[in-house]
């Protein structure tokens, strides 16, 4: 039987047990997340990375092919013509490993959560 894996207690535990091509991606994910929504607070839910301010804001996880980002449905549709070329779903979109991480639109997808969850203070 496989030993269940632990969760994670903070991002950086989670980042830190991350395979090792991953980590760097995933720092500059943080990073971004961080530029965008710096008064978020940081925490560990469902198991992923994630940053609350008045509610869900975003989440993000390490894959072995992908990093996924969880921005919810609503910037999902907001930003429908930038997402067309990655694989997504209702509230989450996959950004592959092996293309350039496109931290630019993530940071915009960020600031509108921000401008959304500022009308729920």
């Amino acid at each position: 039987m496989k030993k269940a894996r632990r969760k994670p207690d903070s991002i950086d535990e989670y980042i830190a047990t991350s395979p090792e091509a991953v980590r760097r991606i995933l720092e500059q994910v943080r990073a971004t997340i961080r530029s965008a929504a710096p008064d978020a607070t940081e925490t560990i839910s469902y198991g992923i990375p994630t940053y609350f301010l008045n509610g869900n804001l975003v989440h993000f996880a390490g894959f072995g092919k992908h990093v996924g980002f969880y921005p919810t449905p609503s910037a999902i549709s907001a930003f429908r013509k930038q997402l067309q070329r990655y694989p997504s779903a209702k509230g989450s979109v996959q950004f592959p490993l092996d293309a350039p991480m496109p931290l630019e639109l993530i940071e915009e997808i960020v600031r509108f959560r921000v401008r959304e969850m500022s009308g729920k203070a």
